[in-house]
């Protein structure tokens, strides 16, 4: 009952909007005036929700209305057949009519994207147009449930939250402001968009100034408009570097610490491997193996062996830490890898998905000890070409733990790097000849080499296949003991990144095929895949329209190889442009995220039909689970269930995103820490974005990204124009573009927002006048 008033409630709250509507729809009756349809109308709405349960047919209104003039009847009927199209009424058989109420509300998700409120119901493509009062307390992500009724006025649906049934946040992070008798919570949170009330007894020991986690333990209503909340979590003094990062991980809902009770679990569990273990495995232990990881890690989950075979092919072995020996399915500790599904990489730390025990010492790759992996075993001609393949268990004892920056300067002494590596800036070591022996210089340079070598074919044949590259630059930080950045260094894939990575691509299709590739027939056993969809239609085309205004061309309509051939001819003709970062990066967002599922439609960016993820199960818990299935399907095991399989694929697809965010935004508030101290400092840099309000600047030398307001920009006034994606002024004309090279002042350096922002100083030489309007 109570479901039903809210519904008829908001009928109500409608009326006036419905009866303006009804006379720009209706037939044209003189009998009556304008006035008096309206209260004719409003007449007929009222009795009907008065009288919700029952039908009505135009007599029997006639005759309840009190309507004893025949003319009545045809505007009576003009008007039923209105509020039938605004689907307030519903026309029953023989010609009778009742109103129109929803009894099975649609269930959905709300959105908030600027000022732009809407609903997208479940199972729809197009969302809803939601009023800004019609939300209620509803923020952006929360799920609820609505009516939806037509708007004639402006020929649409229209959505009215009847009741929020699950908030997408519940807990906030922010600074503390204590009064006497109570506190606020002030978060730049964008989700909420109040402070948070915190009653006195629910302060603790928090102090003002603190950053803190709270609760919301009371939602807004109509008596009260803010929040009520309490404090579950107190980081510190804001600015600590260990409180800020703490404080971004506890935004993201992210843990920041590892529960105390799972790691004394995992301090039980032994690194001791019996004889017994061993035998039952594929010995590589006499074999060449070594690892190639950053200088600063410590859980090395994957590692290469070679040897020559006596019939002239290369033995490759991928051998991955067989993570799932140690760690039972189901156990407190699964079950923690299970909810964090992934190592999270902020600016200055790691927050891993195992405990250090088991991803630092039981499960790393460790030089000098024997540790049991999980192997893909490839039998290679110099060509390339895989001849054979074998997945076995394996047990290992790594020779060399290299540093990618030790593997790069072996291949470039030995004259193997390729030649944008060696143009690239930063230290190179000089060529040198052969050693006395006749062979390569350098720790395991042979081996090294031939990888080298097989690794540059095994890439050369997926971008002939139409793979896409995109040659990012991340940005990373030079930090101090106090976790302060002091500089800022760009990273570059270069060959010993490459060739590691071709070896994973490379196991991680195999594992995908030995489980997905099937005789006609038969039916695939369930598997978690690693998907990525081919490009949205709109977002190709509005692509091929933005690079186009640069000189260049993409495909739109063929195949998918012919779409991806002509991106990457498109991303190699920019490359060494002053645009290039810009155009990769808009070209990245125009292409689908990757994610994992149960339901294969193959791996566009790789160009793959099967593709897994099988070589980082310390650090990726979809890892395990492929292991897991792995065992089971290699040992005759029956297929597991498809729902609860997809459920877990997209709870860690999930969590890879929060983690991804949580690491930008690390990364955004080192960048505005970095410039903190050169307000009023001059930097070249380009335009990297644009909007309505502001044009962003990226600054050549740190990366480091700020706003420029277009109101600070005195020589003219800048507007956004979307069609020709610029901001031109309405005096001069003249356009701000894309990747137009400028000189920016910094203004202001926000760290609670995260903000940076600019002053324009110079465009292409065209200085800006500094005489404010």
């Amino acid at each position: 009952m109570k479901l039903f008033v809210k519904q008829v409630m908001l009928f109500e709250r409608k009326c006036v909007t419905l009866h303006k509507n009804l006379f720009v729809m209706g037939k044209s009756n003189r009998f009556m005036s304008r006035t008096g349809k309206r209260e004719l109308a409003n007449k007929l709405m009222d009795f009907f929700i008065v009288n919700s349960e029952r039908d009505f047919n135009v007599a029997d209104l006639c005759d309840e209305l009190g309507l004893k003039n025949r003319s009545y009847r045809a505007v009576v009927t003009d008007l039923l057949d209105d509020l039938v199209m605004c689907e307030y009424l519903s026309e029953t058989s023989g010609g009778r009519y009742r109103l129109a109420l929803q009894r099975d509300l649609l269930e959905g998700v709300v959105t908030k994207r600027g000022g732009d409120i809407s609903f997208l119901p479940d199972g729809a493509d197009e969302p809803i147009f939601l009023g800004e009062t019609d939300c209620g307390t509803a923020l952006d992500g929360d799920r609820v449930a609505a009516n939806v009724v037509f708007n004639p006025k402006f020929n649409r649906k229209e959505a009215y939250v009847v009741s929020v049934l699950k908030r997408a946040k519940d807990t906030f992070v922010g600074v503390l402001e204590v009064d006497r008798r109570f506190a606020f919570l002030e978060t730049t949170d964008r989700y909420l968009p109040y402070d948070i009330f915190i009653p006195k007894a629910e302060i603790g020991e928090a102090r003002n100034g603190d950053k803190v986690v709270v609760k919301i333990v009371e939602w807004p209503s109509k008596n009260n408009r803010s929040p009520v909340g309490k404090i579950i979590d107190v980081l510190g003094a804001k600015g600590d570097n260990n409180v800020e990062m703490h404080a971004i991980l506890a935004e993201f809902g992210l843990p920041y610490s590892y529960p105390e009770n799972l790691e004394k679990l995992a301090d039980r569990i032994s690194d001791k491997i019996s004889q017994s273990e061993i035998a039952s495995r594929e010995d590589f232990r006499s074999v060449t193996t070594f690892t190639i990881d950053p200088r600063d890690a410590k859980d090395f989950d994957d590692a290469l062996s070679i040897r020559n075979l006596d019939n002239g092919q290369w033995e490759v072995g991928v051998h991955i830490a067989d993570v799932t020996h140690y760690l039972k399915e189901g156990s407190p500790i699964d079950q923690e890898a299970y909810r964090r599904a992934t190592s999270v990489y902020l600016v200055d730390r790691t927050i891993p998905m195992l405990p250090e025990r088991l991803c630092n010492y039981v499960c790393s790759l460790r030089p000098d000890e024997e540790k049991l992996t999980y192997s893909v075993v490839f039998n290679m001609k110099e060509s390339g070409e895989v001849v054979d393949s074998r997945i076995v268990r394996t047990v290992i004892k790594s020779d060399r733990r290299f540093t990618y920056e030790e593997v790069q300067a072996v291949l470039e002494q030995n004259g193997e790097a390729s030649p944008e590596d060696l143009a690239a800036p930063g230290f190179h070591p000089d060529r040198v000849s052969l050693g006395p022996d006749g062979l390569p210089v350098g720790e395991y340079a042979q081996q090294l080499i031939v990888l080298n070598r097989l690794a540059k074919k095994l890439k050369a044949e997926r971008m002939k296949n139409g793979a896409i590259e995109f040659q990012r630059e991340e940005v990373r930080f030079e930090i101090d003991e106090k976790g302060h950045p002091t500089g800022t260094y760009v990273k570059v894939s270069q060959d010993a990144h490459k060739l590691v990575e071709e070896f994973m691509l490379l196991a991680n299709k195999y594992v995908a095929q030995k489980i997905g590739m099937v005789e006609r027939g038969h039916k695939a056993k369930v598997f978690p895949y690693r998907i990525h969809d081919v490009p949205d239609v709109d977002k190709l085309n509005r692509l091929a329209h933005f690079v186009g205004r640069f000189g260049y061309r993409i495909e739109t309509l063929g195949s998918k190889k012919e779409i991806s051939r002509s991106i990457n001819a498109m991303l190699h003709n920019v490359e060494g442009k002053r645009e290039q970062n810009l155009v990769e990066d808009i070209t990245l967002r125009s292409m689908m995220k990757a994610r994992y599922s149960t339901h294969n439609i193959g791996h566009y960016g790789l160009m793959f039909k099967y593709y897994t993820h099988f070589t980082s199960p310390i650090r990726r818990y979809p890892d395990q689970m492929v292991h897991r299935l792995l065992t089971r399907y290699l040992n005759g095991g029956r297929s597991v269930n498809q729902l609860k399989c997809e459920e877990q694929c997209e709870h860690s697809s999930a969590m890879e995103q929060l983690a991804a965010n949580a690491e930008r935004a690390s990364i955004k508030y080192k960048q505005v820490e970095y410039m903190a101290d050169k307000i009023g400092c001059e930097f070249e840099g380009k335009v990297s974005g644009l909007t309505e309000f502001c044009i962003y600047v990226e600054l050549a030398d740190s990366k480091c990204e700020g706003a420029v307001p277009l109101r600070t920009i005195h020589s003219d006034y800048y507007a956004y124009d979307e069609r020709n994606m610029c901001v031109r002024g309405r005096r001069t004309h003249r356009a701000i573009n894309l990747g137009d090279p400028v000189v920016v002042r910094v203004e202001s350096a926000n760290l609670e927002k995260r903000q940076l922002d600019f002053e324009l100083i110079e465009i292409k030489g065209y200085k800006q006048n500094s005489k404010k309007r």
